[in-house]
């Protein structure tokens, strides 16, 4: 009862004046789009005569200077047609031999490296879009802008989707250029539109350096559509059919246990899409197999609770923006988590069909996914599982919406989920700053479940770049485990307050060492259903710096509780008793600028855990001599001193990337944990043959500890070959 004055409170005190807000509109810059007269070929070069004629834009440095005019200029220029939209970018440069740039594979993280980001809002509608991004090298990245683009630390991007498009780069004397040519069969767009929402960013690394044309500031995120530009002169556009067909051949053989026969596989499949009008596509997909996935990073797990793995696989993927639900809950609550489809307790589940209907219709976004999956012995049964998504827009940047769940993937009858969430969010609070406020609820049931099956809560955050502070509650019943979400920890109210302040250093001259500070207290208490304490923890960053080097350094000190019901077996032979435990933890961390041919990140964890001690050393370091050849090392090793024994974890990886080309990658990723006392390795060759089809090469191969030796446990080679038809 206590909880739900608190959230009505928050919403009728911050609502009234949020509401206001949202609707005002401000001014926003427009970049009219030249006429794509003829099949202009992309070189990177920017020499084609078209480009003469069309208007441009330059950007606006908001770092490390806000609002100045860039030393390194840039130079934005967009062609459009009936069939593609084309941009060119012209990235100005007095030190070229300067340019950080290591990536060639695609969907390769560019945050560390020179490069420039579009984002596209073709439906207007300041909440949804798509984000472009290329590197000096010719590195693709494409992702769909998530949540919203609310204002987080994380997920305003899902980088695991792709969709077919092309760049090419060029670099010279004066710095380096970039074409890249987007179909508008690969977008979704609001038909009849004549404008779009548009924005270009770019990031020079070795100067911490960032420019933006639209809403240059550093309250906002590119991602926030709202505060992005026109772009104008958009012509009648040419989906032709709308109709795209991909047939994928799969073919290979494994060795699926030790003393197993070779045991050879041959399928086919086929992914289709269908435009209903510009806005609306219709998905069907038919035996699907997913060989191409890359695959999980193992990671060291010393909680009570399930770690979280994102979904990489493409027919989950499109449309995946509607489906996010709930303001800032993160992986604590997830209503719908497409793993659950195709995948129980870590094995795959053929799917014989799917089918999924996303798109925008004035203010409304819509999705709907059911899927068939086929039984598998001892473990699943034959079962049609759905969802069904709807967001209503309201008012300049807020939304309303609804989700429903049916089906299980272990087959249990009556399985379901209900839900709404609202988001009243706006850019313009006290004139120009972000403020989100946030609500949700769900319900859910199915054959067995019993206790309390909801869950609910709110979030209300103010993040801007000063000041970022938060506060949020949530309550979920111990019987709240939907079938189809993804629900760590049932049971319990979650109080958490984020107060993070990050200034920069008012005269350089007093600190010229230092670019900016972070300083940050993130207090957080569970309690059970009856208010009695659970856990606790106190994050503290009394030092967070980020150096005018681009390295940086953070020391953290966590006070932590945790009350104990039932025995928790925090490794192998090692059981904490049932108890009330206060421990403090300490963490010390240095990160070498990506910029640098070396880089990395170590991290030393250490103090008291439970009744006992533990350090943890956890390392990342990557070496780029060159954009072919990269090796990334990781591991992590936790040492555990604890009255019932000592433990160690210890956990490994190699990562070999040899990029000939963006569109010729080998990637081959060795892993090893003495938790299942395997090696594993996952080797992928991928080959972009053309924008619409790609050949891939897999190869796995697992070695186990068996008494006294190391012995072969499994393999796998895969051969997949896909083509998109679009018509």
């Amino acid at each position: 009862m206590q909880s739900h004055v608190l959230m009505c409170g928050a919403l009728l005190v911050l609502g009234g004046a949020s509401l206001q807000l949202l609707s005002q509109s401000p001014s926003r810059p427009s970049l009219r789009a030249g006429e794509l007269a003829s099949n202009l070929r992309l070189s990177g070069r920017l020499d084609d005569p078209q480009w003469g004629a069309a208007d441009s834009i330059v950007l606006t440095e908001i770092e490390p200077r806000e609002g100045v005019v860039p030393d390194a200029r840039t130079v934005v220029r967009v062609l459009v047609s009936a069939d593609a939209l084309v941009i060119g970018i012209r990235c100005d440069d007095p030190n070229p031999a300067g340019i950080v740039s290591f990536a060639r594979e695609r969907d390769s993280d560019l945050a560390a490296e020179d490069h420039v980001r579009i984002v596209l809002d073709p439906f207007l509608n300041g909440r949804s879009g798509y984000v472009f991004a290329v590197n000096p090298t010719g590195a693709r990245y494409d992702a769909l802008i998530t949540d919203q683009g609310q204002q987080r630390s994380s997920g305003r991007e899902n980088p695991n989707w792709d969709t077919i498009w092309e760049a090419a780069t060029t670099r010279s004397a004066n710095g380096w250029a970039a074409e890249i040519r987007i179909p508008i069969k690969s977008l979704l767009y609001k038909p009849g539109l004549r404008e779009w929402g548009f924005n270009v960013q770019r990031r020079v690394q070795r100067q911490l350096e960032t420019q933006r044309w639209a809403s240059p500031s550093r309250d906002y995120r590119i991602t926030q559509t709202s505060r992005a530009g026109f772009l104008t002169g958009i012509p009648l556009l040419n989906l032709d059919r709308g109709l795209s067909v991909r047939p994928a051949v799969v073919g290979g053989s494994s060795i699926p246990s030790v003393n197993a026969p070779v045991s050879n596989t041959h399928d086919l499949s086929l992914d289709a899409t269908q435009r209903l009008g510009a806005n609306t596509l219709a998905s069907l997909t038919v035996r699907t197999d997913f060989a191409e996935t890359e695959a999980d990073q193992r990671r060291t797990n010393l909680t009570r609770f399930p770690l979280f793995f994102p979904e990489k696989r493409s027919f989950f993927l499109e449309g995946a923006d509607i489906f996010d639900f709930g303001p800032n809950l993160g992986m604590d609550v997830l209503p719908f988590w497409s793993r659950r489809i195709g995948l129980y307790s870590d094995q795959a589940v053929p799917i014989a069909i799917g089918t999924k209907e996303n798109g925008r219709i004035g203010g409304t976004s819509f999705g709907a996914l059911a899927v068939r999956t086929n039984e598998v012995d001892g473990i699943t049964p034959a079962t049609t599982m759905g969802v069904i998504r709807l967001k209503q827009n309201l008012f300049g940047e807020s939304s309303a919406g609804v989700i429903a769940t049916v089906g299980d993937p272990a087959g249990a009858q009556h399985g379901w989920l209900g839900g709404a969430d609202l988001f009243l969010q706006t850019s313009h609070f006290r004139g120009d700053k972000n403020l989100l406020l946030g609500v949700w609820g769900l319900t859910t049931d199915r054959a067995g479940l019993t206790g309390d099956k909801s869950a609910g809560g709110f979030t209300l955050a103010y993040p801007n770049d000063l000041w970022n502070p938060s506060i949020s509650y949530r309550r979920v019943g111990e019987g709240f485990q939907p079938s189809l979400g993804f629900v760590p920890r049932p049971g319990v109210q979650v109080f958490n307050v984020n107060i993070n302040y990050s200034p920069r250093p008012v005269s350089p001259a007093l600190a010229p060492w230092l670019y900016q500070a972070f300083y940050e207290f993130l207090p957080s208490l569970v309690t059970n259903l009856k208010g009695h304490w659970e856990s606790y923890r106190v994050f503290m960053a009394p030092i967070n710096w980020r150096f005018q080097s681009g390295d940086r350094g953070e020391f953290n000190v966590v006070p932590t509780g945790e009350q104990l019901t039932d025995p928790f077996e925090v490794a192998p032979g090692d059981t904490i008793r049932p108890g009330a435990y206060h421990f403090m933890r300490y963490r010390l961390e240095y990160g070498l600028a990506a910029k640098r041919p070396v880089s990395g990140q170590y991290t030393w964890w250490f103090g008291s855990f439970y009744d006992g001690r533990l350090d943890q050393l956890i390392a990342t370091t990557s070496f780029k001599p060159s954009p072919l050849f990269i090796v990334e090392l990781s591991g992590e090793r936790d040492i555990g001193r604890m009255p019932e024994g000592n433990f160690i974890k210890d956990r490994y990886g190699v990562k070999l990337r040899v990029n000939v080309s963006p569109d010729l990658q080998f990637n081959s990723l060795v892993q090893y944990d003495n938790t299942s006392h395997t090696f594993g390795s996952n080797t992928r060759v991928r080959w972009t043959f053309n924008p619409a089809g790609d050949l891939f090469l897999i190869y796995n191969h697992n070695i186990s500890t068996f008494p006294e030796r190391w012995a072969f446990d499994s393999n796998a080679l895969l051969v997949k070959v896909q083509y998109a038809l679009r018509y």
